[in-house]
């Protein structure tokens, strides 16, 4: 009843504002906390992929094969999962601001002294490391933009949110590059040793900035007037009361409330549309330099390079399919078309003869169409997740999610090994893509998502 009258008087509030106040409050939100994730999604990505410029140079020094290189990629994530879930629910405790300065502080520590390994051995202990460390700030990130975005306004903040990966790439590929060539034997160190030790000093730098400048709710930032902070407040009010109508809450944190949120089959349909197509996104994200250096490109600086077309293409996607799923409200088939586009992509790059412009528009395309679909697919959990279930949930359908970290780019190692060319591995992962966007279209209600919107 309490909870009833909340809401009856919030929507008296909310009620007098005009659409253009609350376009302009929310911009306000998305300058403010979303630019600064985002800073923070670029570094983060960064540590976890620059393993891959790297290998153009380790690969000879510490003696690591294909499949070894695509063991240690991988292993990240297998670190990344066991922490997940507990990670979110300790940021619905402690707040967001002290869960950040805990990853990225830790996670940069390790990542700067992987430059530092000897064997392959090493490699996966640190890289198994890093993945415990960072585990939780994606999804964690995810839910804290439920806090702050209803479902009408979180089609844009998730996909500039997500254009940090592409970002990443795009500024990687020429600064992995640049470091590995221009630094090489600098101080007695390789080129791929100031590459990861440079590139995981910001995440340290990143994580006291995001302590300091957040806030953990509407209701606690300073730089929101009073109004504000109630039109904030009031919208995600609203958007919990409307999805909660009617169910009983528990406390999903606890052992109980776990277990019980993984007898819901929504999680693990989530998981396996969020599986199939990251499995796609990571696989390239790894594999892209070594991919284009067998189409014929040798030197590693123009390597990182023609690696920024297939970023540059995914970033423009994401921004534009993003506006387009909050203009007309709609989230399935801005998910599955792509998706279909990009498993097509892929699979087409394996035919023979192409030549190396075919192939790296190909690529682009492919790479383009997966991440526009995983993009948009963290605009759909919230939506279709109870409120109180969120934080479990979340980091559930992450931590199922991520362990195709581990899977794609170990099944593109294998493939390389066992044939010397990625076809097989291609073919699986545009079947798995393909499936995951008939199943969207199927199984995930366009009633729930269109009266969350």
């Amino acid at each position: 009843m309490i909870a009833a009258e909340k809401v009856d008087v919030a929507e008296q509030v909310y009620g007098d504002a005009g659409q253009q106040e609350l376009d302009a409050t929310f911009r306000k939100v998305l300058k403010r906390i979303v630019l600064l994730l985002v800073v923070s999604y670029v570094v983060a990505f960064l540590d976890r992929i620059n393993i891959g410029f790297a290998k153009l140079q380790l690969q000879g020094e510490i003696g690591i094969t294909d499949i070894q290189y695509g063991f240690a990629a991988g292993i990240f994530f297998l670190g990344y999962v066991l922490f997940e879930i507990p990670s979110n629910i300790w940021l619905e405790r402690i707040g967001a601001r002290k869960t950040l300065l805990r990853i990225m502080v830790s996670w940069g520590v390790v990542a700067a002294a992987t430059a530092f390994v000897k064997t392959p051995e090493q490699l996966y202990v640190l890289r198994f490391l890093l993945g415990v460390l960072e585990a939780g700030f994606f999804p964690g990130i995810i839910l804290y933009l439920s806090y702050w975005f209803p479902a009408s306004q979180r089609g844009r903040a998730t996909g500039l949110f997500y254009t940090a990966p592409m970002i990443a790439g795009l500024i990687g590929g020429p600064l992995s590059g640049t470091l590995i060539s221009s630094l090489h034997q600098v101080g007695g160190l390789s080129g791929w040793q100031w590459c990861l030790l440079i590139e995981g000093i910001p995440a340290i730098v990143l994580g006291f900035a995001c302590y300091y400048l957040l806030a953990d709710k509407p209701e606690e930032a300073k730089w929101l007037t009073d109004r504000e902070k109630h039109l904030v407040s009031v919208a995600i009010a609203r958007e919990f009361h409307d999805k909660d109508q009617g169910h009983a809450h528990g406390d999903h944190t606890s052992v109980a409330g776990i277990m019980a949120m993984l007898r819901n089959p929504r999680i693990y349909l989530l998981a396996f549309l969020y599986f199939s197509v990251v499995t796609g996104g990571y696989a390239l994200n790894f594999w892209i330099p070594t991919m284009i250096r067998t189409l014929g490109i040798k030197d590693v600086f123009d390597i990182g390079l023609y690696t920024m077309l297939p970023f540059l293409l995914s970033l423009i996607a994401i921004v534009l399919v993003s506006r387009s799923s909050d203009k007309f409200q709609e989230r399935r088939w801005h998910y599955s078309i792509p998706a279909v586009v990009g498993a097509l992509a892929l699979i087409a790059t394996t035919s023979p003869n192409l030549s190396f412009i075919s192939a790296l528009v190909l690529l682009s395309v492919g790479f383009a169409g997966i991440n526009v679909a995983i993009a948009l697919f963290w605009t759909i959990p919230p939506s279709y997740l109870r409120a109180d279930c969120a934080a479990v949930g979340l980091a559930t359908i992450s931590s199922i999610g991520a362990i195709s970290g581990f899977v794609g780019p170990y099944l593109i190692g294998w493939a390389r090994s066992a044939t010397g060319s990625n076809a097989n591995a291609l073919y699986l992962i545009g079947l798995l893509v393909v499936v995951a966007a008939v199943l969207m279209v199927v199984f995930v209600p366009r009633s729930v998502l269109a009266r969350s919107a």
